[in-house]
């Protein structure tokens, strides 16, 4: 469960700097980078718990 845990965490922040390089290159939105960079927070915090 906690291996799980973390590759999920870490598919999120790789999904983090992908958005945020799209938002400065490309103009788009900053959502793109601040969404998965909430579930990765919160990713965190449950691998920090068990």
């Amino acid at each position: 469960m906690k291996k799980a845990i973390l590759a999920i965490n870490i598919l999120f922040i790789v999904l983090t700097l992908v958005g945020a390089v799209l938002v400065i290159c490309c103009d788009l939105n900053a959502g793109y980078a601040v969404i998965p960079m909430v579930f990765a927070l919160i990713t965190n915090l449950f691998y920090r718990s068990k």
